[in-house]
């Protein structure tokens, strides 16, 4: 049985050939992706014993979802099947000051229509240690809400560690109704990912002295954030928040902290040149899992975390294929780039 487990939804993203705008778009390449999808492939390639429940249609696209989640080591045996269709998501990758574009095709997909009776939480949680969701989740569907409720009370129940990624999407729901839902659900959860943005959308919990669209970061509004988010959720443990600092779309820092009950631990900071956005907050969240997973320590586990996802700006496609060791060969201090003979 996983150690760690996914709840999501995987969609198949189609995107123009390189940096074409959907309008240049002749042809569209084919990735799949999804936030949880993203880290349960991720942690995969940190050598954990992950698996992803969701929900895909019994077809030959569902089936090749299937194959290329196997092909990355994720157990999908918890995978449900039927519905009508996979959710789909086109993007055009921005470059320079031209941001990137996601249009959403999901409305319908089976895993927004799926039911309680789909998913049997007794044996999805099994000898899991660790489960994983994301603010997207609940925002598909109501009775996805439902279901992730249902699979957090029984997590609860068997003292597993809970981590959620706010996540807000605002072309899923409104900043009313995921204050609702999210205020319910994150109370169950012990390690809380965010950025500045998130925190603000979902709670209206903001830091001070912080101007995201012009690059300036203050740390000390990030505690206050994760100081009044952990007063509103007793539960929590930790709460982490990336930090971007937007230089173009091509172009960003990239750091973060994390905050327990007692202290603050801050990353190092890099500067990325982007291939592929796309993943990298997941990226970050496998990696912090990871950390927290094998007891690194709360200041390794976020130097991991933003390690990781360091790389993952450079590797194109959602997912994450990047080893332990590549990771920790950059948290040590190689960011050369040179070639490894």
């Amino acid at each position: 049985m996983a150690k760690i487990i996914m709840l999501g939804e995987i969609m198949m993203r189609l995107q123009p050939v390189g940096y074409k705008r959907f309008m240049q778009a002749d042809s569209f390449e084919i990735v799949f992706g999804g936030g949880e999808a993203n880290v349960a492939v991720s942690l995969a390639q940190f050598g954990e014993d992950v698996a992803f429940v969701s929900k895909l249609p019994k077809n030959a696209l569902g089936d090749k979802c299937i194959k290329e989640l196997r092909g990355w080591g994720v157990d999908t045996g918890y995978i449900a099947r039927g519905g009508d269709r996979i959710g789909i998501y086109f993007c055009e990758k921005g470059c320079s000051q031209r941001g990137s574009n996601v249009i959403y095709d999901r409305a319908g997909s089976s895993i927004a229509t799926a039911d309680k009776k789909d998913f049997d939480v007794d044996k999805i949680l099994d000898e899991a240690e660790w489960l994983h969701w994301t603010g997207i989740t609940p925002a598909v569907s109501d009775s996805l809400a439902e279901i992730t409720e249902m699979i957090l009370k029984a997590a609860k129940k068997k003292n597993i560690t809970v981590s959620c990624d706010l996540n807000y999407r605002k072309k899923l729901w409104s900043k009313e109704k995921a204050n609702k839902v999210m205020s319910k659900l994150v109370k169950y959860v012990d390690v809380l990912i965010s950025n500045e943005e998130d925190s603000k959308d979902v709670f209206g919990i903001e830091a001070q002295n912080t101007d995201i669209n012009a690059g300036v970061l203050s740390v000390e509004g990030y505690e206050s954030i994760g100081r009044q988010l952990m007063k509103k959720f007793p539960a929590l443990k930790y709460v982490a928040f990336t930090l971007r600092e937007s230089v173009s779309a091509s172009r960003n820092g990239w750091s973060a902290i994390l905050i327990d009950k007692d202290s603050v631990y801050k990353s190092k900071k890099y500067m990325i040149d982007i291939v592929d956005r796309v993943g990298g907050g997941d990226s970050f969240g496998a990696g912090l899992i990871y950390g927290l997973h094998n007891n690194l320590g709360a200041q390794n586990a976020i130097e991991f975390a933003v390690a990781a996802s360091c790389l993952k700006h450079t590797v194109e496609g959602d997912f994450n294929v990047i080893s332990v060791d590549e990771v920790n060969k950059l948290a040590g201090g190689d960011g050369s780039g040179r070639v490894q003979r």
